[in-house]
């Protein structure tokens, strides 16, 4: 008897200590919980009204709504997250670059279910480009035969596109879109938890998510402690509008590859015309002293094609005349637990082929598709190390894109190098060969056939068929010269530009590890 006693107070002991040592950890779970989501029941509403953990602490915040920051706004929010938008001013933005989307680009639209984003804002279809050298013009038409007849470009107003996309994405219950100054990015043990930011009436404020996305352009003030960025200004746009401007082709972006650079047109409305005037270098002429406009008439109207020439006259007087440097930056991304790059605060490129958006818009879709599978975020060590498959995934489409810009860019410039004088002629008599010498290169630069290894042999037929301009019927010493260093030239502006896209990346991204990712 006594030892039944003994027994069932030994088993009544061992109970007591398991029950007690599940109380205790219980508690410390829940002190650490605490501790880590008590900074989120402080954060305030936008009407500056504390709101519970759950209504404050979203899934990802957005810093940033242009078109990267509201399009990824929309996505992600229709795929169930909760999602806090940080803009620094919801006035409709006035810009004079991101009014070209690419048909790839409208693609990509159609993909994430903002195709009518283009719709009621007047915006213009777009079915190829004409070019403009020395008296001699060239049609380039889209290779838009295999898709709907609904596919084509769009030119538009850019700050009509991205209210649009604004409001589209605030109307999802679980989007939040507010207007505020994001000053820092939130690091706790090497993990960014958030933001801090300024509201409208200049509260300082602070927010938390699993994922910080950084969308803040090109201008961005965030991207330093995420990437090393290397940005580069070849060159600055002189944007002017035209007014009812009738162009030699309609529904046609114009490149007129005049001295020194080029000169863009294309209609924004049905009754504008974006004029971008290219000025090679960091500085351009002062438009306060009436030095621009004198460019303006003296240098670029005589080089225009006449059915413009009045219209543009008439533009440069009427005196709305705005400048915006043109950046270039190769995406050089620091994986950080926590936080994204997305957007231009990412990866800039010339916007002379108005690709931005078309790389932009394809970002997400992939960012999309890793994103998916995942339901919980906030392992942010593990999801940083599955997102590195973004960086890899991303460049067939944004490497052939950029390096297409920043090549035809310099192929386009004026220069008083012979050999590079020839490349310019090369490469507009190619283009205008017609069939597959103008689709190729045509199909790269809409988006339509991103594939790298496609852009280097037409960059180089180019080469190769300026170089038998030279030597054919007889070829001389000197054309020899020319010859080998327009070769030499060539390979001089593609190499540069793809090595800092990446070669393994570019063309071989199967042998990357990122690329095989699966979801944690």
């Amino acid at each position: 008897m006594a030892d039944s006693y003994v027994l069932g107070w030994i088993l009544c002991s061992v109970m007591a200590l398991v029950a007690l040592r599940g109380v205790v950890l219980k508690r410390q779970k829940w002190k650490g919980i605490s501790m880590r989501t008590e900074p989120v029941k402080t954060v305030l509403t936008s009407n500056g009204e504390c709101g519970s953990a759950d209504a404050c602490h979203a899934d990802i915040i957005i810093v940033g709504a242009g078109v990267a920051g509201s399009a990824l706004a929309h996505t992600l929010g229709k795929d169930g997250r909760r999602v806090q938008v940080i803009e620094r001013d919801l006035s409709e933005p006035d810009r004079i670059v991101g009014e070209l989307l690419q048909p790839g680009g409208y693609l990509k639209l159609i993909e994430l279910g903002l195709e009518d984003c283009v719709e009621e804002i007047d915006a213009q279809q777009v079915f190829g480009y004409a070019l403009f050298k020395d008296g001699k013009h060239t049609q380039l038409s889209y290779p838009l035969e295999k898709f709907h007849s609904d596919v084509s470009g769009r030119s538009f107003h850019n700050g009509r596109f991205i209210q649009r996309m604004r409001e589209k994405s605030a109307s999802l219950p679980n989007v939040h879109l507010e207007q505020g100054t994001v000053t820092s990015l939130l690091e706790e043990k090497g993990i960014i938890r958030g933001v801090q930011y300024k509201t409208k009436d200049g509260r300082e404020l602070t927010a938390f998510a699993s994922l910080t996305i950084v969308c803040d352009g090109c201008f961005s003030n965030l991207r330093r402690s995420l990437c090393n960025p290397k940005v580069d200004i070849p060159s600055s746009f002189v944007g002017l509008v035209l007014e009812n401007c009738h162009l030699p082709y309609s529904n046609h972006g114009h490149v007129i590859l005049a001295d020194p650079s080029p000169i863009l047109f294309y209609p924004i409305s049905s009754t504008e015309t974006r004029c971008l005037v290219d000025v090679p270098g960091q500085k351009v002429p002062s438009i306060a002293n009436g030095e621009m406009a004198n460019y303006l008439k003296t240098i670029v109207a005589p080089q225009v094609p006449p059915e413009i020439y009045d219209s543009f006259v008439a533009a440069v007087d009427k005196g709305n005349i705005r400048t915006m440097p043109n950046r270039s930056m190769p995406a050089a991304p620091h994986p950080t637990p926590g936080a994204l790059l997305m957007g231009d605060a990412f990866n800039m490129r010339h916007p002379l082929t108005g690709g931005g958006m078309t790389v932009a818009l394809s970002d997400i879709v992939v960012l999309r598709d890793l994103l998916r599978p995942l339901h919980d975020l906030n392992d942010a060590p593990m999801l940083c190390k599955y997102l590195e498959s973004f960086y890899t995934l991303r460049k067939p489409v944004a490497s052939t894109i950029n390096t297409l810009a920043g090549a035809l860019y310099k192929v386009f410039c004026a220069s008083p190098d012979q050999a590079r004088k020839e490349m310019r002629q090369a490469c507009f008599d190619y283009l205008s060969l017609g069939g597959v010498f103008s689709a190729g290169p045509i199909s790269l630069l809409s988006g339509l056939n991103p594939r790298p290894l496609s852009l280097v042999l037409h960059f180089f037929a180019v080469a190769i068929y300026g170089l038998g301009r030279l030597l054919l019927p007889f070829p001389s010493p000197k054309r020899i010269w020319i010859g080998a260093r327009l070769i030499s030239g060539a390979s001089g502006i593609i190499f540069p530009i793809i090595k800092a896209e990446g070669v393994r990346q570019m063309f071989f991204p199967a042998t990357v590890p990122a690329y095989y990712r699966a979801p944690p």
